[in-house]
């Protein structure tokens, strides 16, 4: 029989990691290995999108890419609902060949459940890898044993990962915290990562009972950066080229992945790879550029969502965040409905 080389995964005896080897693969759809994300050789550094719940779809995947983004990591799905073969959630992972490199994030708590929803992911629309969430603080998602409770039962999270690796052919990574309530639990956390045979690590500089408060603790993630020889991604309070750099410096970590910095704030790709790589220090962009964007935002979201721009209105005032006349132009935006109700709110408010 002849088919396209693919990839499989094997067991080697030391410490049960895995390794890709090629096999014969028979579908068309399935990509081949050199189209494969291999962390350890993508370029550095890494400056990526972070995973945000209703926040990170295809529409805003779009527009960060096209103002640098070297990685998409979309919104978490429900393992569960992908199973169910939930409508709303497989249109979710829907992927435009654009936004590739795309890593899709799921959670869940189930390995099997977990396992059978990555499959069904691959298959049906091939993103470039998975992404297993550890980290979200949720009460909504913890309560449920889901995120950030995985890093109190370490052999769940073992088994989930090597459940995940074992049912698809492209790389599989982690998204965790600190801890869940002493930040020194992820030196023995990472180590549990590594074991279990992920590709790829990112930390958020918080523990679980921290949410979102206080500052992210590059150097705690720094001190985690010497426990694991996986590629690692540092996450939390980067919000502009100067913390990207202070977050890199003290963590030691591959790159960045940019979450709420993101917000109204897709040119932050471009200026972190820039003064990362020669020291320039891009302008911000213009009001005329701000405008551009959000248009291009809408257009991408009306295609998508079938005309409808009620989700993207969360986004908008993220955008003329230090405007005048702001909470004006705030309560005109959240009441959108089309593109041309967009231009004509931004337009008539700064002619």
């Amino acid at each position: 029989m002849t088919g396209e080389l693919d990839c499989h995964v094997v067991a080697t005896p030391r410490n049960d990691r895995r390794i890709r080897l090629p096999r014969r693969c028979y579908s068309s759809q399935r990509r081949c290995c050199k189209d494969m994300i291999d962390w350890n050789t993508f370029s550095r550094p890494i400056v990526g999108l972070s995973p945000m719940a209703d926040l990170t779809d295809l529409p805003f995947c779009l527009i960060c890419k096209e103002r640098g983004a070297s990685l998409m990591f979309r919104e978490m799905v429900s393992s569960e609902a992908v199973v169910r073969k939930n409508p709303k959630t497989l249109e979710m992972a829907r992927i435009d060949e654009r936004e590739r490199p795309l890593v899709q994030q799921l959670f869940g708590s189930d390995p099997a459940t977990m396992a059978e929803a990555a499959r069904i992911i691959e298959e049906k629309f091939q993103p470039d890898g998975f992404d297993i969430n550890m980290g979200c603080p949720v009460y909504n998602i913890v309560s449920n044993f889901n995120g950030a409770f995985l890093i109190k039962e370490p052999e769940r999270a073992s088994a989930i990962i090597k459940a995940v690796k074992d049912a698809v052919s492209v790389p599989v990574s982690v998204k965790t915290r600190l801890g869940w309530e002493d930040d020194r639990e992820i030196l023995e956390f990472v180590k549990v990562v590594e074991d279990a045979g992920a590709d790829l690590v990112t930390i958020h500089g918080r523990t679980k009972t921290q949410g979102y408060t206080g500052k992210a603790n590059w150097e705690r993630v720094g001190e985690a950066r010497k426990n694991t020889s996986l590629p690692l991604l540092v996450n939390g309070d980067i919000v502009s080229p100067e913390t990207a750099k202070q977050a890199m410096e003290q963590s030691g970590a591959d790159g960045v992945l940019i979450g709420r910095g993101a917000l109204g704030n897709p040119w932050i790709f471009r200026r972190i790879e820039t003064y990362l790589s020669d020291g320039t220090l891009l302008p911000e962009p213009t009001i005329e550029e701000r405008f551009a964007t959000m248009i291009s935002h809408a257009e991408n979201h009306a295609a998508r969502y079938n005309g409808s721009l009620v989700k993207l209105r969360k986004h908008l005032p993220w955008y003329v965040k230090g405007f005048p006349h702001l909470r004006d132009l705030r309560a005109k935006l959240v009441r959108v409905s089309t593109v041309d109700d967009l231009k004509d709110t931004l337009y008539v408010s700064f002619p």
